[in-house]
């Protein structure tokens, strides 16, 4: 049982399943920054446009018994399709994946002008004879102008 603790404890230090504990929690608090803009931002103007409609309200009654609002039916236990809600959730979810799209969009732009810029390497063909400085091949170990040998 003891190794076990110890296997675990190495297991949960590892680099990598703290990278993932870390991006977990960052996922979430960001999750909770964009659903924020979405219902507090994006969703006012949008419902607004098209006459203050609130989808959540909408549902389809199977119980048979009339019920005024979605809240009446789900507090009397009644078999209800809460189709609004699922509109909401979709709308929700096309404009959080388009804000992250820019977001994503944002930071490679960001990370593409923090890199530098390497010129590739340019490997020399000559050098010079440290004899008479004349220019000569790199594999060269005799100078043709000076005839001096050098390694």
């Amino acid at each position: 049982m003891k190794k076990m603790a110890e296997e675990f404890r190495a297991f949960i230090l590892r680099g990598n399943v703290m990278d993932l504990a870390v991006g977990i929690i960052i996922g979430v608090a960001f999750g909770a920054i964009v659903n924020s803009l979405v219902n507090d931002v994006i969703m006012p103007p949008i419902g607004r446009l098209f006459g203050k409609m609130d989808f959540s309200g909408l549902f389809i009654n199977l119980s048979g018994t009339h019920y005024n609002s979605l809240a009446d039916a789900r507090q009397a236990g009644a078999a209800v399709i809460a189709y609004g809600a699922f509109i909401n959730t979709i709308i929700n979810f096309v404009i959080i994946a388009f804000v992250l799209f820019l977001v994503i969009k944002v930071v490679n732009r960001m990370m593409a002008l923090a890199k530098p810029k390497c010129e590739p390497a340019v490997v020399p063909v000559t050098k010079d004879c440290p004899f008479c400085f004349s220019k000569i091949p790199v594999k060269a170990t005799r100078c043709p102008q000076c005839t001096s040998q050098f390694s």
